[in-house]
């Protein structure tokens, strides 16, 4: 997706397209490291200096209710944020604390034990650690 059509993309879901807004998503999309407000706003400041972490955070939330970013809570102590609507789960490396996203196959949500419940989210967490880190512990 390019910043043009980031700003439309976002006027068609009733979320005023500002300069702030449209970099907060497009450093969603385009980084997919799944960051927390922290990460967004140490990413972004330096280029935008009139950005807070009130604004990532107010922003975030805005995309949350418009359903167009997920938040992600691997950790209680954690919140992360993923642009990635679709079906998916997720890998959180506990050495880099890397988090991956990890293909579901939608078969799952067809389980007979959940015939006749309405779901309304989904959330598949795995910990451990990652292949990168693996090998280089060998």
């Amino acid at each position: 997706m390019r910043i043009e059509n980031i700003g439309k993309f976002l006027k068609e879901r009733n979320i005023r397209p500002s300069y702030q807004r449209i970099k907060v998503y497009q450093y969603l999309i385009e980084m997919e490291n799944h960051p927390t407000v922290d990460t967004i706003y140490k990413a972004l400041s330096p280029s935008i200096p009139t950005l807070s972490k009130t604004t990532v955070y107010n922003t975030l939330n805005i995309f949350i209710e418009r359903g167009i970013v997920n938040v992600l809570v691997i950790e209680e102590n954690e919140t992360r944020y993923d642009a990635n609507i679709g079906l998916h789960g997720h890998f959180k490396c506990e050495s880099c604390n890397f988090v991956y996203d990890i293909d579901i196959d939608d078969s799952l949500l067809k389980n007979k034990e959940l015939e006749g419940f309405q779901i309304k989210e989904n959330h598949i967490y795995f910990k451990g650690i990652c292949k990168n880190c693996l090998d280089t512990q060998k």
